[in-house]
């Protein structure tokens, strides 16, 4: 009797034993799956945060850009928007003090305009897509007839940016720039990209119509940056086409748009000649119209080598002849001399139009080499051109008398 209890304690102490060690793998168990929901908790929190800030962004009207005019000393700023007037606006509580300056780049809000961010310095849009980074694939040897001018061009250009030390012993100052000029097809931009090429320096090159803007202001302001840029990848060369677009000379009366151009010309002439040193810059401009040139522009100082080029004479256009036949598959005695006299008048594109007419004769006739033969006819056709282009230009340059109308 007395041991049947004993027993009995026993065997219920063994399955409290094993519902308690069920129980803790229960409860473990349990805190894992807490731990699993808590983690699956903050995650889903994280992407609530991150879409909550997204949709922040869409409905949040856009920062307008500005630049600072002036720092006024009330926690106010005078700033320029980029297509509006200038503003007096505060100072956000977070922002940095130290770093409005005149000329700063910020962010205003459109509600209260007031300044939120103070952006990055960055160069214009416009002034990026200038700059050329690799170097052009034009030498001096892929020039004829143009020994004289590489010469000038050279001493500009070249040995001022590769040896600057051999002015500043000799005690004078580099000339800042040279201005190419002639008709068009001469070789003026290839003269520019070859000096760019043999400098080994940073070309950057642009077409002076792109630096007329809508706003007032704008094509200075690019300018000056076009400028800042040059500076920051000396030695660099500042090829300007086509000057004659913004150098024109100024005239009393004009509409707004021609007195924006006199401001960006200015602009030009202040970078050229001002207080900032160009240092290792230098300006390289062409054009095809020196006689419509303003003045300012053409006094030493600025341009101070003027290099004409020249229609091509024999000798250039046999030098010509051979640059742009060198790659060509001939085939035959080739007689540079008799093409060269048949060609007088041809400028350097003409020449190379006529060699290209040579190729597409050879290749309507199933040919894949090019005959004395064919050159001779692609130089008739460039000719006929020519002589076309000429007389056309003759019949509408000439007055004609006014017509009796009835």
């Amino acid at each position: 009797m007395d041991d049947k209890p004993e027993k009995t304690s026993s065997l219920n102490k063994d399955i409290l034993d094993a519902l308690l060690e069920n129980d803790e793998d229960y409860l473990r168990y349990l805190e894992m799956k807490i731990k699993e929901l808590e983690e699956e908790k903050r995650k889903l929190q994280l992407k609530l945060n991150y879409y909550k800030s997204e949709l922040d962004k869409f409905l949040s009207p856009p920062l307008i850009e500005a630049v600072v005019e002036y720092v006024l000393p009330d926690n106010r700023v005078v700033v320029k928007s980029n297509n509006g007037p200038n503003l007096v606006v505060y100072i956000a509580e977070h922002i940095d003090k130290s770093r409005i300056k005149p000329g700063t780049r910020v962010a205003l809000s459109q509600r209260g305009s007031v300044i939120v961010e103070v952006l990055p310095e960055y160069p214009d849009p416009y002034v990026q897509l200038m700059e050329v980074v690799e170097k052009p694939d034009v030498r001096y040897s892929d020039i004829g007839g143009l020994e004289e001018q590489i010469r000038e061009i050279r001493e500009v250009v070249e040995l001022p940016l590769k040896n600057p030390d051999l002015f500043r012993e000799l005690g004078i100052e580099p000339p800042k720039g040279v201005l190419l000029y002639g008709p068009p097809g001469c070789g003026k931009t290839l003269l520019a990209k070859a000096v760019a090429r043999e400098s080994g320096a940073t070309f950057i090159s642009l077409v002076a119509s792109e630096l007329v803007q809508k706003f007032i202001g704008e094509g200075a302001r690019i300018v000056r940056e076009l400028f800042e840029l040059a500076r920051k990848k000396a030695p660099a060369i500042v090829f300007i086409d086509e000057i004659d677009a913004i150098a024109a000379k100024r005239i009393e009366i004009g509409t707004s748009g021609e007195r924006e151009v006199q401001r960006t010309l200015m602009q030009l002439l202040a970078e050229i000649d001002g207080f900032k040193p160009l240092d290792r810059v230098k300006i390289i401009a062409a054009t095809n119209r020196i006689d419509v040139l303003d003045p300012a522009i053409l006094r030493p100082g600025r341009f101070d080598r003027i290099i004409e080029i020249p229609p091509p004479n024999r000798n250039g256009r046999i030098e010509i002849f051979k640059i742009h036949t060198r790659k060509l598959k001939l085939q035959g005695e080739v007689d540079y001399e008799l093409l060269a006299d048949i060609t007088e008048g041809f400028t350097g594109a003409e020449i190379k139009l006529a060699v290209i007419e040579a190729g597409y004769i050879a290749l309507r006739e199933n040919r894949l080499y090019v005959t004395m033969n064919d050159l001779l006819k692609g130089v008739e056709k460039v000719k006929n051109k020519k002589n076309l282009r000429d007389s056309w230009q003759q019949l509408y340059q000439t007055p004609r008398s006014p017509q009796l109308v009835i």
